[in-house]
């Protein structure tokens, strides 16, 4: 599979994490309410999306809420799978293979309905989706440019730095990074290494979640939404 051409690539953006769990769907969700806010077309896609139970996938289904579309979730989320592991692991335990076709042809109905696509991935840019075919893959593909959202924890310096290597280094664009405290209140070290961070992105910072309860919603100044407009231009 190789990039889709300029002309033929959506407008939108790719949402990644350096880490599972590190908040890429809470980040989506607010970017697309954001977007659609300000009277954007919105479509969402959840390319592929692993843990999947009787109840459906459910950070498809939010990205769905977010977007306020009528989309099929089939569409939304063209490949699902029970394991909560990478999607050609959780393929394989299936006897199964991610179907990239599928892939391609919900993006393509996403475009002709939305003026705007925002593509949740599934963990980091390297997580395989296929044995040969991974996240980074699928940006490029896709020709999005990429959202990193990092964990504000101790680490996060060299998690964030390799996912900006990673994708630079595969001719992905960086349109920045969110930071997200996913893991609530911070330790003395760890605020000390978020300075660094916050100091040296190596992207261009455009928000910083803060430690949020259950069911409240992100500040709006913990999102630069104009600095990701710029990017989906």
């Amino acid at each position: 599979m190789t990039q889709l051409d300029a002309r033929l690539a959506p407008r939108g953006l790719f949402v990644t994490g350096t880490d599972t769990g590190v908040g890429k769907t809470l980040v989506a969700c607010e970017i697309v309410r954001r977007l659609r806010a300000r009277g954007e077309g919105v479509g969402v896609l959840k390319p592929v999306e692993t843990g999947v139970g009787p109840e459906g996938p459910q950070d498809a289904k939010a990205l769905r809420e977010a977007a306020g579309v009528a989309d099929a979730i089939d569409e939304i989320c063209p490949q699902r799978f029970a394991l909560p592991a990478a999607p050609s692991v959780a393929a394989a335990a299936e006897g199964r293979r991610v179907d990239l076709n599928r892939i391609d042809q919900a993006l393509e109905r996403v475009k002709l309905r939305h003026s705007c696509v925002i593509v949740e991935g599934a963990g980091g840019l390297l997580v395989p989706i296929t044995p040969d075919f991974n996240m980074a893959d699928l940006a490029h593909r896709l020709g999005l440019p990429v959202l990193v959202v990092c964990r504000a924890a101790l680490g996060t310096l060299n998690h964030t730095w390799l996912t900006l290597e990673a994708a630079r280094s595969r001719g992905l664009r960086v349109a920045g990074i969110v930071i997200s405290h996913s893991a609530g209140s911070l330790s003395a070290a760890d605020a000390a290494n978020l300075d660094a961070l916050r100091a040296e992105p190596g992207a261009p910072l455009l928000g910083e979640i803060p430690p949020l309860p259950a069911e409240t919603s992100i500040p709006k100044a913990a999102l630069d939404l104009d600095g990701i407009l710029a990017a989906l231009d």
